[in-house]
């Protein structure tokens, strides 16, 4: 006799109260004054990667200032919001027994090409203004 087929119910679980913690840890511990290090690629290379000002943007995502996390980092400031309810809908998808979704292969190449494009232009010069992290 088959088995029916077992949902891995732990896996989003874990990621979903590990993004909960890290995201209350990063509202109550304000990364605008500093104490969580450096982006390795900036310290290394002077560039703002994709998600530089990310921690900044999500802590005043969490405070409800969104133009402060849009002033940090405006992809990070989209792509939060999306993210959490895709994981939430994993998450529940995996406790009431339903197929997890596979994301569509050029889904997963456009997000990537769209953060290879952020990095890109908000180091030039003239879009710095606009893209890059504005410091307090």
């Amino acid at each position: 006799m088959a088995r029916p087929e077992r949902r891995d119910r732990r896996t989003p679980s874990v990621l979903l109260a590990v993004a909960a913690a890290a995201t209350a840890l990063v509202a109550v511990r304000d990364p605008h004054g500093g104490g969580y290090g450096l982006c390795p690629v900036l310290a290394l290379t002077g560039w703002f990667c994709p998600t530089c000002g990310g921690l900044r943007a999500v802590h005043d995502l969490t405070a409800g200032d969104l133009a402060g996390a849009w002033a940090m980092n405006p992809l990070v400031t989209l792509a939060v919001p999306v993210a959490a309810l895709a994981l939430v809908a994993w998450t529940i998808r995996a406790w009431t027994g339903r197929r997890a979704r596979q994301l569509p292969t050029w889904l997963v190449i456009t997000a990537g090409a769209v953060a290879v494009l952020f990095a890109l232009l908000r180091n030039l010069p003239a879009l710095a203004p606009v893209l890059a992290p504005h410091l307090r």
